[in-house]
């Protein structure tokens, strides 16, 4: 199923053409028909194919590709569209998380502050530890991600937080093509204590201020990957 993926993120197999049949597929990959089906089943549910009786299933517009699927992200950061989807990502959380974690200051109760304190920690711990450890870099982007959910559980937004869930979720993916991690890192822990020490202080506009700050940083590194992107792309067309 990931191949496939790739093809069709890759536009390898562009929108309204049709993929092989099953028994194409178990042929190409040494597979049951009943595998086959069960692959192009999982392509429909990621809204990358319809399927329809005695039609097969045929590639959709990439508007209705769910993007949140960690597969799906995967292969569009390492197409032509890694540097739009993540700019995408972007603008999502800014929309949700400037505003999070004003909410977050008008209304964390002392033991979302204390469940905030942990994650913290446990992220400066595994930030430690990834500096001079490239395979710790996984270990810091869970307890990255773990301290976001604590941020967003403060807001005491039931609905806020379910739809920010599947965002986190795909985050690891896209953290990790970006580029210089180590400073990355390093930079982002001491934003992270800005934007934590605004909500200890009850200070919604200073804690909003901080993570605009952060996201800013965020949309630099993106830049430098759109644009190391399209030095490679230019370098494979010479």
């Amino acid at each position: 199923m990931r191949v496939l993926i790739v093809d069709i993120a890759s536009g390898r197999v562009a929108p309204g053409e049709t993929l092989p049949r099953e028994t194409d597929l178990a042929g190409q990959f040494g597979v049951s028909r009943g595998v086959a089906r069960e692959c192009l089943r999982g392509l429909e549910e990621r809204g990358l194919v319809r399927v329809k009786h005695g039609r097969g299933a045929t590639v959709t517009p990439d508007d209705r590709w769910n993007v949140f699927d960690p597969d799906v992200l995967e292969a569009l950061l390492h197409s032509g569209q890694g540097g739009a989807i993540l700019h995408e990502y972007l603008e999502c959380r800014r929309l949700l998380e400037v505003e999070a974690v004003g909410l977050a200051a008008e209304r964390a109760t002392a033991a979302d502050l204390a469940a905030l304190s942990g994650a913290f920690a446990r992220l400066t711990a595994t930030a430690d530890r990834a500096r001079g450890n490239p395979a710790a870099e996984d270990l810091y982007h869970e307890a990255d991600i773990a301290l976001h959910r604590a941020l967003i559980a403060a807001t005491r937004n039931r609905a806020l937080g379910n739809l920010t869930g599947p965002i986190h979720r795909a985050l690891t993916a896209t953290r990790r093509p970006l580029t210089r991690p180590a400073a990355r890192i390093e930079r982002a822990v001491a934003e992270y204590r800005r934007i934590l020490a605004a909500i200890a202080d009850r200070d919604p506009d200073a804690a909003r201020a901080a993570m605009r700050d952060h996201l800013a940083t965020v949309e630099g590194y993106l830049r430098e990957f759109r644009d190391a992107r399209a030095e490679d792309i230019d370098h494979a067309w010479r």
